[in-house]
Formats: C-alpha cells, structure tokens, sequence
C-alpha cells in the first residue's frame, strides 16, 4: 500500500477500533512515530485517539498528548447505568465523568459518544444524557441511533427498542438540545462547537482517500483512472503473520454516484458541486436525472455552488440515498442504505 500513497501528506491520523486507550503511552508515541517515517504528517495535523471510560485509562491521557495525540474520543454511550448494564458496558456513568475530566485536563479537544434509542429508553432519559454531556463542557458530541447488527449478541437475542418514528422524535430532542447550547450539526451524527469539527471524520463524509492499518481495517485511494477500496485480514493471528495482505477492488464507475452520495449527504451543509468530479471523476450530470427527482421530491436543495439534503431529507435520508442507488449496486455491491434515527415515510 505504501508505494501507491507514496509523497502524500496526511491531515489526520485516527486510532480507533478496539480499546487503543490500552495502549501505553510510550506505544502509541512508537506508533506515531513509525507513521512519519514513512509519509508527512501536515502541521497542525488532528490525531484522534479512541478512549473508554476507565480511571487507569483517564490516567494516561496526558501520556498520550505527549506522544503527538491532540484529540480523545470517548464511548460513553450513556450516562444511566442502567442504560449501560443493557448495553453491557463495564464501566459507570461517575467513571465516565471522571474520565471526561481527565481527559478535558489533557486535552481542549475532546469528543463523546452517546447512543440513543436504547432498550427501555424514553425521551426524558435522553434529556438526561444530554444534559450530562452539556454539564460536562465536552466540544464535540457525537450521537448515534443503536441499531442492530449481525453477528452480535442483540441480534441473536434483539431487545424490545422504542418504535421507529420514536427514536426519530428522538434524534429531533438530539438536534435541538444541543443546538440551543451552541453546537454546530454537521453532519447526522456529528455536533460541535465551532472550530471542532472532526477533521478525520469529515474526510470520509467528503468522499477522500484513507488508509487502514491494522485487522479488519478498511482504506479508500483514488488515482487518475480509478477509486479503490481496500481491506486488512481480520483475524488478528492471521493479520500478524501476514499484515502487508489486503483485499482490493476497483469501484465499479457505476456504483461511485451511490458511495458518494452515501457519504457526502449525511453533511448537513451538503457538499460543493465540483467535490462531486473531483472525488468520482464523473461529470455532474451523471446523476443529473436523480438530483432533479430529489429535488422534485423536497429532499434535497441545490444552487450552481452546492447540493445538501433538505430538513425533510434529513429526517428521510433512507428515502434520499434510495434515488442513488444504481441497478448494479442493488444487485450486490453490499453497500446497505442506512441512517440514524431517519423516518418511515
């Protein structure tokens, strides 16, 4: 992979997946270090590191500031213990805050996670969890709908949820809260205060290059002629013994509108025109026809300068994603439309 990306300079480095907050400090400056060996780090370049709630991990964050880090992220989840015993997270909501401030002493970037739509949770909950997180002083909160995935223990023994269109009232209760404390939403899970937004995240909304290191990781590099996608062994043994082996696969010209649009649509604020040739290498007017049935449909808002979905899109986005979806992406790319919290309509 590293003769394709050879001279390119990095923006953002994200090291997340798994618990790397286990790390030690000493690993992690190792790992960054290794990083600029091999390809420029820009200055002022945002370096995110995955945290869980925990005091021996709260007590390391200024270890890993020392070691090039600049940004924590951490999975509270919730600030209910019962909410976090029925999603099985071992830590405590006083943990969590505990970490948080460890982690606002280190750090003036700082992000959160919270879910909602949890087993059992109403809406007053929520305002509970959100009031937790604002009384916290956190910059950036990131909130997501919990779904359910294959392969996990919920989906083989699935709680009872709140119904669909109640966790969309609930990520309505998300968007007003903290936009009335002052938070930016930029993107459909993402809320920050300005001059915080998540560089490395805001990269994969915009359709750009990644690479993935590590089991099971996944990268996305473009080249002149051609967008690939990539993927590391995901065993870990296996990955060990043979960590340069990765899957690719040229995304077919037909299915790039769809997995751009899956990407760029979710930014509240949409994306310029011209992001769209520039990251695909198609002409706008390949999805000229589906733009103009967005539109008709009060889904999506357009100028010459900018396409973004509308409030309505927004809360549809399941319904405007479907307008991009190609025959041959439908057939079996495996590219699944979702999106938190969105309506039936």
């Amino acid at each position: 992979m590293l003769p394709s990306v050879w001279g390119r300079r990095l923006v953002s480095v994200f090291i997340g997946g798994g618990t790397p907050s286990l790390f030690s400090p000493g690993s992690i400056d190792a790992l960054l270090a290794g990083v600029r060996a091999r390809l420029p780090l820009e200055p002022g370049a945002e370096v995110t590191l995955e945290a869980n709630p925990g005091a021996v991990e709260a007590a390391r964050f200024r270890g890993f500031r020392d070691a090039g880090v600049t940004r924590i992220s951490i999975g509270v989840q919730s600030f209910d213990d019962a909410m976090l015993a029925a999603l099985g997270r071992i830590h405590s909501a006083a943990e969590a805050r505990r970490a948080i401030a460890a982690a606002l002493a280190a750090f003036d970037n700082v992000n959160i996670d919270l879910m909602y739509a949890l087993p059992g949770q109403t809406i007053a909950m929520l305002e509970n969890d959100l009031a937790a997180a604002l009384q916290c002083g956190v910059p950036h909160v990131s909130a997501y709908q919990l779904t359910i995935e294959p392969n996990t223990v919920f989906y083989s023994k699935p709680p009872q949820l709140p119904e669909h269109d109640a966790a969309a009232d609930m990520q309505v209760a998300v968007e007003e809260t903290l936009a009335a404390a002052g938070y930016e939403h930029y993107e459909t899970s993402a809320f920050a205060q300005p001059g915080r937004r998540c560089k490395h995240n805001l990269n994969y909304w915009e359709f750009g290059d990644y690479v993935g290191i590590g089991a099971g990781a996944h990268g996305k590099v473009s080249f002149p002629d051609r967008v690939t996608r990539h993927e590391r062994i995901k065993q870990p043994a296996q990955y060990m013994k043979a960590s340069a082996e990765q899957q690719s696969r040229i995304i077919p010209p037909a299915e790039l509108p769809f997995e751009f649009m899956l990407n760029a649509l979710r930014l509240v604020e949409g994306f310029p025109a011209s992001l769209f040739p520039e990251r695909t290498g198609l002409p706008l007017m390949t999805i000229g026809s589906e733009l103009e049935a967005a539109e008709r449909q009060g889904l999506l808002e357009r100028d010459w300068r900018r396409i973004a979905p509308s409030g309505r899109g927004r809360l549809f986005l399941n319904d405007l994603l479907a307008l991009f979806v190609g025959e041959s992406t439908a057939r079996g790319s495996g590219v699944r439309v979702s999106g938190p919290a969105t309506r039936t309509s």
